[in-house]
Protein backbone atom coordinates (compact mmCIF):
# COMPACT_ATOMS: atom_id res chain seq x y z
CA UNK A 1 0.00 0.00 0.00
CA UNK A 2 1.33 3.68 -1.05
CA UNK A 3 1.75 5.99 1.56
CA UNK A 4 1.39 9.77 1.13
CA UNK A 5 5.66 9.93 0.62
CA UNK A 6 5.11 7.62 -2.09
CA UNK A 7 3.40 9.98 -4.12
CA UNK A 8 5.75 12.23 -6.71
CA UNK A 9 3.72 15.39 -5.85
CA UNK A 10 5.07 14.68 -2.20
CA UNK A 11 8.60 13.38 -2.94
CA UNK A 12 8.94 16.48 -5.68
CA UNK A 13 8.08 18.93 -2.90
CA UNK A 14 10.42 17.48 0.09
CA UNK A 15 13.35 18.80 -2.17
CA UNK A 16 11.63 22.01 -3.68
CA UNK A 17 14.01 24.31 -6.54
CA UNK A 18 12.12 26.54 -6.51
CA UNK A 19 9.06 27.84 -4.12
CA UNK A 20 6.61 31.08 -5.02
CA UNK A 21 4.15 32.13 -1.73
CA UNK A 22 1.60 34.51 -1.36
CA UNK A 23 2.57 35.93 -4.79
CA UNK A 24 1.06 39.08 -6.16
CA UNK A 25 2.47 41.13 -9.38
CA UNK A 26 1.11 44.21 -11.68
CA UNK A 27 2.99 46.34 -13.85
CA UNK A 28 3.28 49.64 -13.82
CA UNK A 29 -0.26 51.83 -14.48
CA UNK A 30 -2.32 48.87 -13.56
CA UNK A 31 -4.38 48.78 -10.71
CA UNK A 32 -5.05 45.03 -11.04
CA UNK A 33 -2.76 42.03 -10.45
CA UNK A 34 -1.49 40.83 -13.65
CA UNK A 35 -0.45 37.58 -11.52
CA UNK A 36 -1.35 35.72 -8.47
CA UNK A 37 -0.18 32.37 -7.27
CA UNK A 38 -1.20 31.13 -3.63
CA UNK A 39 1.50 28.91 -3.44
CA UNK A 40 3.78 27.00 -6.10
CA UNK A 41 6.38 24.71 -5.83
CA UNK A 42 8.60 22.81 -7.92
CA UNK A 43 10.68 19.95 -6.77
CA UNK A 44 14.11 18.24 -8.18
CA UNK A 45 13.71 16.98 -11.06
CA UNK A 46 10.21 17.85 -11.38
CA UNK A 47 8.50 18.43 -14.79
CA UNK A 48 5.55 21.34 -14.56
CA UNK A 49 3.55 22.10 -17.51
CA UNK A 50 1.73 25.92 -17.33
CA UNK A 51 -0.93 26.93 -20.26
CA UNK A 52 -3.66 29.82 -20.10
CA UNK A 53 -4.69 32.14 -22.85
CA UNK A 54 -2.05 34.95 -24.27
CA UNK A 55 -2.32 37.59 -21.31
CA UNK A 56 -3.39 35.13 -18.67
CA UNK A 57 0.45 35.55 -16.95
CA UNK A 58 2.22 32.95 -17.99
CA UNK A 59 5.72 34.69 -19.50
CA UNK A 60 5.06 36.97 -15.93
CA UNK A 61 5.23 33.97 -14.14
CA UNK A 62 8.67 32.69 -15.66
CA UNK A 63 10.20 36.54 -14.82
CA UNK A 64 9.46 35.81 -11.40
CA UNK A 65 10.53 32.30 -10.94
CA UNK A 66 13.79 33.43 -12.69
CA UNK A 67 14.08 36.87 -10.70
CA UNK A 68 14.00 38.83 -13.22
CA UNK A 69 10.70 40.81 -11.97
CA UNK A 70 10.07 41.09 -8.54
CA UNK A 71 6.72 41.33 -7.23
CA UNK A 72 5.02 43.52 -4.94
CA UNK A 73 3.64 41.11 -2.73
CA UNK A 74 5.37 37.45 -1.70
CA UNK A 75 8.16 35.88 -1.90
CA UNK A 76 9.65 33.35 -4.80
CA UNK A 77 12.74 31.50 -3.25
CA UNK A 78 15.57 29.81 -5.54
CA UNK A 79 16.85 27.33 -3.75
CA UNK A 80 16.11 28.80 -0.11
CA UNK A 81 16.87 32.31 -1.04
CA UNK A 82 14.25 34.66 -1.55
CA UNK A 83 15.22 37.02 -4.71
CA UNK A 84 13.63 40.32 -3.02
CA UNK A 85 16.59 39.38 -0.59
CA UNK A 86 19.26 40.06 -3.27
CA UNK A 87 20.61 43.06 -5.18
CA UNK A 88 20.67 43.57 -8.80
CA UNK A 89 23.43 41.50 -9.61
CA UNK A 90 23.71 38.89 -7.31
CA UNK A 91 20.46 37.97 -8.87
CA UNK A 92 22.11 37.89 -12.33
CA UNK A 93 24.75 35.68 -10.56
CA UNK A 94 22.45 33.57 -8.79
CA UNK A 95 20.35 32.95 -11.90
CA UNK A 96 23.67 32.24 -14.30
CA UNK A 97 24.26 29.53 -11.81
CA UNK A 98 21.32 27.53 -11.25
CA UNK A 99 18.77 28.99 -14.21
CA UNK A 100 18.60 27.44 -17.53
CA UNK A 101 16.34 29.59 -19.96
CA UNK A 102 14.49 29.06 -23.35
CA UNK A 103 13.38 31.23 -24.94
CA UNK A 104 10.34 31.71 -27.40
CA UNK A 105 12.53 33.46 -29.89
CA UNK A 106 15.63 31.62 -28.97
CA UNK A 107 17.82 35.43 -28.20
CA UNK A 108 20.34 33.21 -30.11
CA UNK A 109 23.73 35.59 -30.67
CA UNK A 110 22.99 34.90 -34.82
CA UNK A 111 26.75 36.01 -35.84
CA UNK A 112 28.07 33.84 -33.47
CA UNK A 113 29.03 30.31 -34.24
CA UNK A 114 26.84 27.55 -32.58
CA UNK A 115 29.02 26.00 -29.99
CA UNK A 116 29.88 29.66 -28.66
CA UNK A 117 26.37 30.10 -28.12
CA UNK A 118 25.52 27.39 -26.22
CA UNK A 119 29.05 28.04 -24.10
CA UNK A 120 28.08 31.19 -23.13
CA UNK A 121 26.06 30.56 -19.85
CA UNK A 122 30.09 28.83 -18.79
CA UNK A 123 31.54 32.33 -19.45
CA UNK A 124 29.24 33.96 -17.03
CA UNK A 125 29.36 31.28 -14.19
CA UNK A 126 32.23 29.53 -13.22
CA UNK A 127 30.11 26.90 -10.99
CA UNK A 128 28.71 26.09 -14.37
CA UNK A 129 31.52 25.99 -15.96
CA UNK A 130 32.68 23.62 -13.28
CA UNK A 131 30.21 21.20 -13.98
CA UNK A 132 30.34 21.17 -17.56
CA UNK A 133 34.45 20.81 -17.27
CA UNK A 134 33.63 17.63 -15.13
CA UNK A 135 31.03 15.95 -17.07
CA UNK A 136 32.93 15.74 -20.45
CA UNK A 137 36.24 16.87 -19.82
CA UNK A 138 35.83 20.51 -20.83
CA UNK A 139 33.19 23.43 -21.66
CA UNK A 140 33.24 22.92 -25.48
CA UNK A 141 33.27 19.22 -25.18
CA UNK A 142 29.85 19.40 -23.14
CA UNK A 143 28.56 22.08 -25.64
CA UNK A 144 29.04 19.26 -28.06
CA UNK A 145 27.40 16.44 -25.85
CA UNK A 146 24.26 18.61 -25.38
CA UNK A 147 23.92 19.29 -29.21
CA UNK A 148 24.37 15.65 -30.11
CA UNK A 149 22.05 14.61 -27.58
CA UNK A 150 20.08 17.03 -28.91
CA UNK A 151 20.52 15.43 -32.42
CA UNK A 152 22.56 18.36 -34.33
CA UNK A 153 24.27 17.51 -37.01
CA UNK A 154 28.40 17.89 -35.59
CA UNK A 155 28.79 19.86 -39.55
CA UNK A 156 26.64 22.80 -38.07
CA UNK A 157 28.35 23.35 -34.61
CA UNK A 158 31.08 25.59 -36.31
CA UNK A 159 28.50 27.90 -38.37
CA UNK A 160 27.15 31.29 -37.18
CA UNK A 161 23.74 30.52 -35.11
CA UNK A 162 21.55 33.00 -37.92
CA UNK A 163 22.29 30.67 -40.81
CA UNK A 164 20.17 27.38 -38.92
CA UNK A 165 16.68 26.82 -39.62
CA UNK A 166 14.42 27.45 -36.92
CA UNK A 167 14.19 23.79 -35.66
CA UNK A 168 17.74 24.10 -35.34
CA UNK A 169 18.21 27.03 -33.75
CA UNK A 170 15.24 25.59 -31.25
CA UNK A 171 18.19 22.54 -30.13
CA UNK A 172 20.87 25.10 -30.19
CA UNK A 173 19.03 27.36 -27.09
CA UNK A 174 18.12 24.13 -25.81
CA UNK A 175 21.26 23.06 -25.30
CA UNK A 176 23.02 26.71 -23.96
CA UNK A 177 19.67 26.54 -21.35
CA UNK A 178 21.06 22.86 -20.17
CA UNK A 179 24.52 23.00 -20.36
CA UNK A 180 26.19 23.27 -16.79
CA UNK A 181 23.25 21.58 -15.51
CA UNK A 182 21.58 24.03 -13.86
CA UNK A 183 18.91 22.97 -10.80
CA UNK A 184 16.08 25.02 -12.70
CA UNK A 185 15.13 25.21 -16.51
CA UNK A 186 12.64 27.53 -18.01
CA UNK A 187 11.11 27.12 -21.26
CA UNK A 188 8.51 29.55 -22.58
CA UNK A 189 6.84 28.28 -24.99
CA UNK A 190 9.50 27.27 -27.25
CA UNK A 191 7.76 24.79 -29.56
CA UNK A 192 5.22 27.69 -31.22
CA UNK A 193 6.73 27.41 -34.41
CA UNK A 194 7.24 23.75 -34.74
CA UNK A 195 5.09 21.55 -36.36
CA UNK A 196 3.34 18.32 -34.88
CA UNK A 197 6.41 15.69 -35.76
CA UNK A 198 9.02 17.87 -34.96
CA UNK A 199 7.33 19.32 -31.78
CA UNK A 200 7.05 16.00 -30.72
CA UNK A 201 10.95 14.61 -31.83
CA UNK A 202 12.03 18.09 -29.67
CA UNK A 203 9.97 17.09 -26.80
CA UNK A 204 11.05 13.49 -26.67
CA UNK A 205 14.76 15.12 -26.78
CA UNK A 206 14.38 17.96 -24.12
CA UNK A 207 12.63 15.92 -21.85
CA UNK A 208 15.28 13.20 -22.07
CA UNK A 209 18.41 15.87 -22.02
CA UNK A 210 16.29 17.33 -18.45
CA UNK A 211 16.49 14.21 -17.12
CA UNK A 212 19.90 13.44 -17.17
CA UNK A 213 21.19 16.72 -16.62
CA UNK A 214 18.87 16.13 -13.50
CA UNK A 215 17.22 19.99 -14.09
CA UNK A 216 13.59 20.69 -12.98
CA UNK A 217 11.54 21.88 -16.04
CA UNK A 218 8.65 24.79 -16.06
CA UNK A 219 7.33 24.50 -19.47
CA UNK A 220 4.78 27.10 -20.77
CA UNK A 221 2.70 26.47 -23.97
CA UNK A 222 -0.35 27.12 -25.20
CA UNK A 223 -0.51 23.45 -26.77
CA UNK A 224 -2.79 21.15 -24.21
CA UNK A 225 -1.51 17.93 -26.12
CA UNK A 226 1.93 18.10 -24.32
CA UNK A 227 0.59 17.97 -20.71
CA UNK A 228 0.20 14.26 -20.16
CA UNK A 229 4.18 14.55 -20.93
CA UNK A 230 5.07 16.46 -17.32
CA UNK A 231 4.27 15.28 -14.15
CA UNK A 232 1.62 18.12 -12.74
CA UNK A 233 0.01 21.00 -14.65
CA UNK A 234 -1.12 24.54 -13.72
CA UNK A 235 -3.88 26.78 -15.32
CA UNK A 236 -3.40 30.29 -15.48
CA UNK A 237 -5.98 33.06 -16.56
CA UNK A 238 -8.75 32.06 -14.30
CA UNK A 239 -10.08 32.60 -11.44
CA UNK A 240 -8.81 30.21 -8.54
CA UNK A 241 -10.13 26.92 -9.05
CA UNK A 242 -9.42 23.50 -7.55
CA UNK A 243 -10.05 22.07 -11.15
CA UNK A 244 -7.03 24.17 -12.07
CA UNK A 245 -4.19 21.77 -10.44
CA UNK A 246 -3.71 18.35 -12.01
CA UNK A 247 -2.32 16.15 -10.01
CA UNK A 248 -0.93 17.25 -6.44
CA UNK A 249 -3.42 20.49 -6.07
CA UNK A 250 -2.47 20.02 -2.48
CA UNK A 251 0.65 21.96 -3.24
CA UNK A 252 -0.18 24.70 -5.36
CA UNK A 253 -3.17 27.25 -6.36
CA UNK A 254 -3.18 29.90 -8.63
CA UNK A 255 -5.16 32.91 -10.06
CA UNK A 256 -4.10 34.93 -12.72
CA UNK A 257 -6.47 37.72 -13.40
CA UNK A 258 -5.77 39.38 -17.37
CA UNK A 259 -6.58 42.52 -17.65
CA UNK A 260 -6.26 44.70 -20.47
CA UNK A 261 -2.56 45.54 -21.92
CA UNK A 262 -0.70 43.15 -19.71
CA UNK A 263 1.00 40.02 -22.01
CA UNK A 264 1.67 36.71 -21.34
Amino acid sequence: MSTDSDHPSVQFAEHPIVEANDLRFRYRGQTRAALAVNHLRVGAGERLFVYGPSGGGKSTLMSLLAGVLIAQQGTVLLLGTDWRSLGSSARDRRRGDHVGYLFQQFNLLSWLPVLDNVCLPCRFSARRAARAAARSGSVERDAGSWLAALDLAPDLWRQPAGTLSVGEQQRVAAARALIGAPELVLADEPTSALDADRRDEFMARLLAACQDAGSALVFVSHDRSLEPLFDRSLALGARTDPNNIRPGSASQSAEAPSPAGTSS
